[in-house]
């Protein structure tokens, strides 16, 4: 008995130190591993997208912008200042689209359109400013299209897509469903050619300004009396209305005379009565 309490006093003492060690804690074991760094540089955080999504281009979009200008000018000569101007458009690579002149010496006016290159839009209006006596009227507009432009690729690659899809169809289709096929594949294509004109006329028109002015002649210039006035041709001129009145007033007495039948007998009937309303 006693050698069994010696025995359990000898184990206990052999255990004491083995619980009393202090085990290691989680954050020791975490604090002790080594760091193992990447090789090569570190990619910033925002670069990385979820899976299956394509990274969105960095670079801001190019608008579209279509600009229109309308002038009105004082101008000494209504021709010279229409060439001027004509001549101006080609200097800045661009051309005229319409011009137009009506009205003879100072009674003379002008019209004319012209297109020039977009970054040159404000150069060319300073231009025209130079080449008149006075400008009466000057306006400016803008117009983004960059939305309409995308929908309409937008539109394009999905008629695209549907006209191969008419195509593939076409090739195993039978007779009387190849008709109704290609039917629908001449609707596809008539769209895809109306859209395809539209985004050129979008694009035709943000790369290339219109200006449309309008050609007056100074006020000063304007002589007392009007060029090409002859008093011989207002005499034959007075004349002619006089001969044209009597002409008028002979018209008139002929349908008298004509109708004086009628006439008559209404005013007889008139008269008759009242000369009996008197006597009664």
């Amino acid at each position: 008995m006693k050698r069994l309490i010696i025995g359990l006093m000898l184990v206990t003492l052999l255990l004491v130190p083995v619980a009393c060690a202090k085990a290691p804690s989680v954050e020791t074991i975490v604090e002790t591993m080594p760091v193992v760094m990447p090789e090569g540089p570190v990619a910033p955080p925002e670069v990385y997208k979820e899976a299956g999504t394509e990274a969105l281009p960095s670079i801001e979009e190019e608008r579209m912008i279509v600009r229109n200008g309308d002038m009105s000018l004082v101008v000494e000569d209504i021709v010279d200042a229409r060439d001027e101007i004509a001549q101006l458009a080609v200097r800045f690579d661009g051309y005229v689209v319409s011009s137009r002149i009506s009205g003879e010496e100072q009674d003379m006016r002008g019209w004319i359109s012209i297109r020039v290159p977009d970054d040159k839009f404000e150069q060319a209006l300073a231009e025209l400013r130079n080449l008149a006596v006075r400008v009466t009227s000057e306006s400016t507009d803008s117009r983004d299209v960059t939305e309409e432009y995308i929908d309409l690729q937008s539109r394009l690659k999905n008629a695209e897509a549907t006209e191969s899809q008419y195509l593939a169809l076409l090739e195993e289709a039978k007779v009387e469903d190849a008709i109704r096929i290609y039917e629908l594949l001449h609707q596809v294509r008539r769209e895809i050619e109306q859209i395809k004109g539209r985004m050129q006329y979008l694009e035709r028109t943000s790369s290339m300004s219109l200006i449309s002015v309008r050609l007056e002649p100074e006020v000063t210039a304007k002589p007392l009396v009007r060029a090409g006035w002859s008093a011989l041709e207002a005499l034959k001129s007075a004349v002619r209305g006089i001969v044209i009145f009597g002409q008028w007033l002979g018209t008139i007495a002929l349908w008298v005379l004509i109708f004086i039948p009628i006439w008559g007998t209404i005013l007889g009937i008139i008269y008759w009565r009242r000369r009996r309303r008197r006597k009664a």
